[in-house]
């Protein structure tokens, strides 16, 4: 079986693919373009656009692609097996402009939607009851709405900067976005240790490794402060009694808040060092 993963092939979306993958060991060659291919590890990462990724994943050629959540809507792949990546995070809204009086969804039946995302946004009109006439774009859709050619869009927000700027406000939320990892039924086996790296290495970034002495009588209230993946490895300190040493992985979202009830404990020697992998 030829296993083939579609890569993002420019942006942000494939700069921080890049980076997962490297930290989950895969070394991929840094050039860029919808020609670009690397074979690692019995793996083709083909660098393409997203949406074509999706669609020879659905005609399977692909056994996998990094693509995002809007994107896995359009193409009905939100139910394939699938992961969170946790980065290049959106909302995909419908938008107006700010002097129209049409306030919520139902208001913009009849209306002209633009979008880069077609077939989501009939689905999600229909759901609302709302009949409206899709125009499918390719480039900016905020100048379009700006310029009254169409009375709504149907876009990714990011900082909204890009709406304010064409006076345009949010008229509904549709779904939150980020990057996703998505495979077919039949890659679970040949995409096994890329699945296992890629969620370890997701699952470092949010931990860090904690070491600290302490005195042996406290170690159950820092088991009630740290929670960790179990029980803190607890090791001797060469000619000390009153003393052990502490190891144990922590959320990197607590460890700064907790330093001081760390201090209250008696912990000295504190040291907080990055984590490559972390499989629970």
């Amino acid at each position: 079986m030829t296993i083939r993963v579609g890569l993002p092939s420019k942006g942000r979306l494939r700069d921080e693919c890049m980076d997962l993958l490297s930290h989950a060991g895969y070394s991929l060659r840094r050039s860029s373009g919808s020609d670009a291919q690397s074979t690692v590890e019995g793996i083709d990462f083909i660098e393409m656009r997203p949406r074509d990724a999706a669609a020879w994943l659905s005609a399977g050629r692909l056994t996998a692609a990094f693509i995002s959540t809007d994107i896995a809507m359009e193409y009905e792949l939100d139910d394939w097996p699938s992961a969170d990546l946790g980065f290049a995070r959106s909302d995909l809204v419908v938008a107006a402009r700010e002097d129209d009086e049409r306030r919520v969804a139902a208001d913009f039946d009849g209306a002209i939607v633009a979008t880069h995302m077609p077939e989501v946004t009939r689905r999600w009109f229909e759901g609302q009851g709302v009949s409206v006439s899709v125009v499918t774009m390719g480039g900016a859709l905020e100048g379009v709405c700006a310029a009254g050619l169409a009375d709504a869009i149907v876009d990714l927000r990011e900082t909204g900067g890009s709406l304010a700027r064409n006076r345009l406000r949010v008229v509904a939320e549709i779904q939150s976005c980020q990057a996703r990892f998505v495979r077919s039924s039949d890659g679970a086996d040949a995409l096994a240790d890329l699945e296992l790296r890629i969620g370890a290495a997701l699952d470092a970034r949010t931990r860090q490794y904690l070491l600290l002495h302490l005195h042996p009588d406290r170690l159950d209230a820092l088991t009630e402060l740290f929670a960790g993946l179990a029980s803190p490895t607890v090791l001797p300190l060469s000619h000390r009694d009153d003393l052990v040493a502490a190891h144990l992985v922590v959320k990197r979202s607590e460890l700064w808040a907790k330093l001081g009830a760390l201090r209250e404990l008696g912990a000295t020697g504190i040291v907080a060092l990055p984590t490559d992998a972390v499989l629970p």
